[in-house]
């Protein structure tokens, strides 16, 4: 080791730089809650403007209300570029009608890529899209002297499942309490909790029902916890995780289309077979390498769209597991995605700022009565992305692609 740093002298230089700085600390860190205008210009004062010109734009302090309840020390906004892809023709139990879908994104060649996926799956006719299941999983966890105990409260929660569906579902006007499922690792019970949460995505909606059930719990339980935690990380919330692949978390969706091979030849310039031997071939890579769910890349799209239209985007990590699956049928390749973990909502959260409201507007799925819908299109989005990723990849163009549009853009 001290050979790799450089030997003696520079191993206690590095020791050194790593040691705990003894010069007195910086003031207390305080969160101001409001987006004040006078506090962020006061902010700004010791500070480069060209950063303030470019964060705190005149729009910006025009508009701070809007802002106010979704961020702590505020100083302004970060403007990201928006394409958009479609119309994307989507036939689903929801949504139905060509949706011109926004992506924020860096990434070169990202929104053209789904773009041309979008234009293939409207020649074929449209994605066919249904959400298939909803729920928001909360698992607060429960730990007690020994495993009797453990068993003894898995009886009175089982028991008393209506009187503690009554307390989480009176802090909430649009969230239900659908099931409580426990899970008894020795001492240790999860309660594993799952709501449906009208047309919210739902994460603080369902935090604080549980956190009013586990109260519950703890006024009428004969059995009292050694301790109890809110969240005892098994629910996958923003994680991908084997549970949520298999009994989903957030709304189940899948979309599918079949392309007449003449449409997959004439647009992807590869041929049904090409693309089914590349479809094993991925399959066989994801399958080797341990990934949780099969499919080729669902977070490009998602990340993109939840930043435009106020989505959580921490939670691609547990909504970009799924499956992507590619077979001949007829005279045609079919094709079709299964995301079981899609968190999504067309209220609530950063859905109500002025411009991620826009982009949800311009899809005509702003509001109330409208996440279901808006699952169908996500879902039908990350179809598009996979026929273009895979079949650029058969192709062979995936790298001419990127080098063309990323790398030798003006």
């Amino acid at each position: 080791m001290l050979e790799r740093l450089g030997g003696v002298s520079a191993a206690t230089a590095v020791r050194a730089r790593l040691a705990p700085r003894t010069e007195p600390a910086p003031p207390r860190f305080r969160v101001e809650r409001e987006a004040d205008a006078g506090r962020i210009a006061a902010w700004w004062e010791s500070r480069d403007p060209a950063g303030r010109d470019q964060l705190a734009d005149p729009h910006t302090i025009a508009t701070l209300p809007a802002y106010a309840a979704n961020i702590e020390n505020m100083i302004g906004t970060v403007k990201l570029p928006v394409g958009v892809v479609g119309p994307l023709r989507v036939n689903g139990l929801h949504a139905q009608g060509d949706y011109l879908v926004p992506l924020a994104t860096t990434e070169a060649a990202l929104v053209a890529s789904y773009a041309r996926g979008a234009h293939l799956i409207t020649r074929a006719g449209g994605a066919s899209a249904a959400m298939l299941s909803e729920g928001v999983l909360r698992s607060p966890a429960f730990l007690f002297a020994d495993m009797v105990e453990a068993g003894t409260f898995v009886g009175w929660a089982a028991a008393n499942a209506g009187r503690l569906r009554v307390a989480a579902e009176a802090t909430t006007r649009h969230g239900k309490l659908e099931a409580i499922d426990p899970f008894i690792d020795n001492d240790t019970v999860f309660l594993v909790c799952r709501y449906t949460t009208g047309d919210a995505a739902g994460q603080n909606m369902v935090t604080i029902a549980t956190d009013a059930l586990c109260r519950a719990v703890l006024e009428g339980c004969p059995v009292q916890p050694r301790a109890w935690f809110i969240e005892g990380n098994f629910s996958g919330d923003k994680k991908a995780s084997y549970l949520g692949l298999i009994t989903g978390r957030g709304r189940k969706v899948s979309a599918s289309v079949l392309i007449p091979e003449a449409l997959v030849r004439r647009c992807l310039h590869v041929g049904v077979d090409r693309m089914l031997d590349y479809a094993r071939v991925a399959q066989l890579g994801a399958m080797l390498s341990g990934q949780i769910g099969a499919q080729g890349h669902y977070a490009n799209g998602l990340a993109a769209f939840y930043i435009a239209t106020g989505q959580d985007a921490a939670c691609v990590a547990e909504s970009a597991v799924g499956f992507t699956r590619m077979e001949r049928r007829d005279d045609g390749l079919f094709m079709s995605v299964t995301l079981p973990n899609l968190l999504v909502g067309s209220v609530g959260g950063g859905t109500g700022l002025p411009a991620q409201r826009a982009a949800l507007e311009l899809m005509g799925l702003a509001g109330t009565g409208k996440a279901a819908a808006l699952a169908e299109v996500v879902a039908s989005l990350c179809l598009a992305g996979e026929i273009s990723i895979m079949a650029a990849i058969a192709a062979g163009d995936f790298t001419r692609a990127h080098h063309s549009l990323a790398r030798t853009r003006t």
